[in-house]
């Protein structure tokens, strides 16, 4: 696993990885033009079904949940009846 950059992370500045992530935001921000393998998609492709929603929501999402679980972005608390 540290062979991957994924088990690296924690080696890496915090500048550079704000940098890294701002240029992966911008890329998608077009998420439409996002080339993932065939199993990904697949998979994109029944979350997005299962949550009705469409691929590019899904993926918006899915970047989101990442970044607020592993602190670069603040969690939303949520209120008694569920809104933010």
């Amino acid at each position: 696993m540290k062979d991957r950059p994924s088990g690296r992370i924690a080696d890496v500045s915090r500048a550079d990885l704000q940098i890294i992530l701002r240029r992966a935001a911008l890329r998608l921000r077009n998420a439409a033009a996002v080339s993932l393998d065939e199993d990904v998609e697949e998979t994109l492709k029944h979350l997005a079904s299962e949550f009705e929603v469409t691929r590019n929501d899904m993926i918006r999402y899915i970047v989101r949940e990442w970044l607020e679980t592993n602190s670069y972005l603040p969690v939303h608390n949520l209120d008694e009846d569920g809104t933010a």
